[in-house]
């Protein structure tokens, strides 16, 4: 019997008709490769486009409005109001405001109460009036949820410092921590370096407690202006709360009979400490908010503001300001020329750009002029270590991070140089150094060896992010991947780092993003650098990160992840769409083996799809995170560099495929 023309009867029918299908497939397959090198292609020139000419990139990195508030009321205390750049940052305060009168911390999220207050009081600086209807609308939304009292210690110092809250209802923070030695509980070495450069000038601040006449009042936000810090119960004195509470109130005690001479020798030291620290661009570790607290600290110690620290110091603060076409002035918590310039060579080169193309060649040169070869804040842990590393920023020399060393390395394997012996003998000095930064449960944190003590989180003073910086699976899987495709997959250090992983997986198959939102990028960090070591792509380990990955995608095809996952749990998995998060799952999968999947086919599909046409692709979500829910970034190259790859490895393969499994080579970090 044949079959009918429909092959809807006889015995070829079904045959026929699965034929037909898996032409169907094969068809769709090849559309969609086709159009991700379409796409692909687009994106390269785009990101070409946007090279500086020295060789790096650099996009902007939006956080939220307190960086713009704190500006301006670091200005009106040191009395260097400027009336253009005052109302260019009112203007974009004013843009950023809800419809219901709060500010939020991330594009989309609900509005934050010491946020809100911040960015109230910087426009009231701007000259807006409290009854205007935009700030009626902020203050009544403040006072609906406890006034200034609810907010956080660090937005009622900046308060303190105009007489609108008492320094004496504030924790203190007193600078002879700066003589506790690195092995007593709370030294300033138990902090996160982002934390230990920001509590180093607040000891000084707090010991001053200076009071600048406030240009207005602030009853308005108060839930009773005649009560302002209602009385609060005290923790019960067997918990660690209590305990630090109690332990507060005799740092007060002690602040009004320190000894004078020891409290000046300790804000001296402090001062020293700050100055050293200063980087060649005049900042402080290439971030915002030690830098404005570094500065205030050291006027309040008689520096004048011609001082060459000083100038430099605020000079520096000018360059983290973006100015944008309206008009508006956005200040950048920080600045990620490395990080970005490594993530764009590989991406570049993963979609096919030549190994030796002029520009990959000058970001190559770039990246190896950034290395850091002296020792920093790091050494107190690793005191024998040779030094050897790259940080986030332009000018950062204190604090390279193991992070962005691993994804240089990547991406300086990806470049034909016309000097190797150079880079190899960088890539040997980093690699070592990373090595040697392992903590001793086998994982890698951002900048810190063992920064995981778990006292500084319990300091009253301690109520805002993270202020400890242990291990993470991002961070720890880049690093295995790096060491992985330095031939070092069965080395012991990256065994441990792999054992690390896989007790870290979520009984769900995902793994906890620190550093980016949230299980996605977890999840499309760690994969890739379990298949890089070797990892067969049926462990159990991996099939349960792909079927994670399935049950998330989104009915459109992409993949995205709301900042409230790392609060609720039923946003685990779950946002938008967007490009980079759709990227880092297929990042994932494509590591998996999964490149013929449906799922594959149609997340590469979305990026295509959703590719504007100058190559680019718009993403108003934030997928990096600063301090999980306290503090998110927008990093505004995320958008471009890692669909680019992900487009780059479906079209070409996996990178250095060939190198999965290496032989031991068990050399101590060379």
């Amino acid at each position: 019997m044949t079959a009918t023309t429909d092959g809807s009867s006889g015995p070829a029918g079904p045959v026929a008709a699965a034929a037909n299908e898996q032409t169907d497939i094969t068809r769709e397959a090849v559309d969609v490769t086709r159009a991700a090198a379409r796409a692909a292609e687009r994106s390269i020139e785009h990101l070409l486009g946007r090279q500086d000419a020295e060789g790096w990139w650099k996009g902007d990195l939006e956080t939220n409005v307190t960086m713009d508030a704190e500006d301006l009321l670091l200005r009106q205390f040191l009395g260097i109001q400027d009336a253009r750049i005052t109302e260019a940052a009112g203007r974009f305060i004013r843009g950023e405001q809800r419809d219901d009168g709060a500010w939020a911390t991330f594009y989309g999220g609900p509005g934050e109460l010491s946020t809100t207050v911040e960015a109230y009081v910087a426009l009231r600086l701007a000259g807006d009036r409290p009854d205007d209807p935009h700030m009626a609308r902020a203050s009544a939304w403040i006072r609906d949820r406890g006034g200034i009292a609810a907010s956080r210690v660090f937005t009622r110092i900046w308060l303190a410092l105009f007489g609108w809250w008492k320094w004496d209802d504030l924790p203190e923070l007193p600078p002879e921590l700066i003589f506790f030695p690195p092995w007593l509980p709370l030294n300033i070495y138990d902090f996160g370096c982002w934390a230990r450069q920001t509590i180093v000038p607040l000891t000084v601040v707090s010991a001053k407690r200076p009071v600048r006449p406030a240009p207005f009042a602030l009853d308005e936000l108060h839930t009773d202006a005649r009560t302002p810090n209602p009385v609060k119960p005290l923790a019960p004195a067997t918990s660690w709360d209590g305990l630090f509470q109690r332990a507060d109130k005799v740092l007060h005690a002690y602040h009004k009979v320190a000894p004078r001479r020891l409290r000046r020798v300790a804000m001296n030291a402090a001062a020293r400490w700050i100055i050293e620290r200063q980087e060649n661009d005049g900042c402080w570790g290439g971030i915002q908010p030690p830098a404005v607290y570094s500065v205030i600290a050291l006027h309040l110690l008689g520096y004048d503001l011609q001082h060459p620290v000083m100038r430099a110091g605020l000079e520096s603060l000018d360059r983290f300001a973006v100015w944008r076409e309206d008009g508006a002035r956005m200040i950048e918590a920080c600045q990620s020329p490395v990080w970005d310039t490594c993530l764009a060579t590989i991406a570049l080169a993963d979609a096919g750009l030549a190994p030796d193309h002029p520009a990959l060649v000058k970001a190559a040169d770039w990246m190896l002029a950034e290395e850091i070869v002296r020792p920093g804040d790091w050494a107190v842990r690793r005191p024998r270590l040779a030094p050897g590393g790259w940080a986030f920023e332009f000018h950062n020399d204190n604090y390279p991070d193991i992070d962005d060393t691993a994804e240089v390395i990547l991406a300086l394997r990806r470049v034909r140089h016309p000097d190797p012996q150079r880079v190899d003998a960088a890539i040997v000095r980093g690699a070592r150094w990373t090595v040697g930064m392992q903590s001793r449960n086998g994982a890698w944190a951002a900048f810190d060896a063992d920064n995981t003590s778990a006292f500084p989180n319990r300091l009253p003073f301690c109520d805002f992010g993270e202020v400890i910086d242990p291990p993470s699976a991002d961070v720890t899987a880049h690093v295995v991947e790096m060491l992985a495709h330095e031939g070092k997959a069965h080395h012991p250090c990256t065994r441990r780092g792999i054992e690390w992983l896989l007790a870290e997986q979520e009984p769900s198959g995902a793994w906890f993003g620190r550093w980016g939102v949230n299980y996605i990028y977890g999840t499309g960090s760690v994969v890739p650098a379990l298949t890089a070591a070797g990892m067969p792509l049926t462990h159990p380990a991996i099939r349960r990160a792909v079927r994670w990955l399935e049950s998330v995608q989104n009915d459109d095809g992409g993949w995205g992840e709301d900042l409230r996952s790392y609060r609720e749990q039923k946003w685990i998995g779950h946002g938008e769409s967007t490009a980079s998060q759709t990227a880092w799952a297929l990042l994932a999968l494509l590591a998996a083996g999964g490149r013929e999947s449906k799922m594959v086919e149609r997340g590469v599909a979305w990026l295509a799809e959703t590719q504007q046409a100058d190559g680019s692709w718009d993403e108003p979500y934030f997928t990096g995170t600063g301090f999980p829910w306290d503090f998110s970034i927008n990093y505004h190259l995320y958008r471009q560099v890692f669909p680019l790859t992900a487009l780059g490895r479906y079209v070409h393969g996996e990178p250095f495929s060939d190198r999965a499994g290496s032989a031991p080579d068990n050399r101590e970090g060379g």
